[in-house]
């Protein structure tokens, strides 16, 4: 299994793979600097979209995977959101993906994010998996901190080898076809 380059990634994301796809790294936009997102050397930055679940603890709810309590979360829609101290979010990829069958892919956080203490959770998106990525960040400063929809949020690095005897789509796994934000399944 090896680390997949640029072009290999654009071949995969032309036939299907990254919707919507940037073909290079984007580090301006409407003649702003931005967090960069797009194709890079072995990797692909994804942008955050809108939609956003802050973390409060507004109704002092236990944070149990098994019972989840969505009130938990405030949702929010903006182009920019601020992350309490101490606390998380959640959000969603713009992009859709399709991971092909003998495609693994991991999520990591970017660095930008990473050097002002907001860390992006490291996702691996199996074979076969296809949807809205749903991303985890978590404020680890004693200080607000601020993100922006539509800008670069954490790079996917992207390993091609054999194709695995059940994939995540052949298993009909409980993330398969996600869209939105998703909390956690059981």
């Amino acid at each position: 299994m090896s680390i997949l380059p640029d072009w290999r990634i654009r071949e995969l994301a032309l036939a299907g793979m990254i919707d919507p796809f940037e073909d290079r790294l984007v580090r301006t936009a409407e003649n702003q600097q931005v967090i960069s997102y797009g194709l890079s050397s072995f990797g692909y930055d994804l942008r955050c979209a809108n939609e956003w679940k802050i973390f409060t603890n507004v109704n002092s709810a236990i944070v149990d995977p098994k019972h989840f309590d969505e009130r938990s979360f405030v949702d929010i829609t903006a182009s920019e959101i601020i992350i309490p101290p101490n606390s998380f979010a959640l959000a969603r990829s713009l992009e859709y993906l399709k991971i092909p069958d003998n495609v693994m892919v991991v999520a990591l956080g970017k660095s930008t994010y990473a050097r002002c203490g907001l860390v992006a959770n490291v996702t691996p998106l199996e074979p076969g998996w296809e949807g809205h990525v749903t991303l985890e960040f978590s404020n680890t400063t004693p200080l607000p901190a601020k993100m922006y929809a539509f800008e670069g949020c954490v790079q996917l690095l992207f390993f091609e080898g054999e194709r695995p005897e059940v994939t995540y789509g052949d298993r009909k796994g409980k993330y398969q076809g996600q869209r939105g934000v998703t909390l956690p399944k059981l």
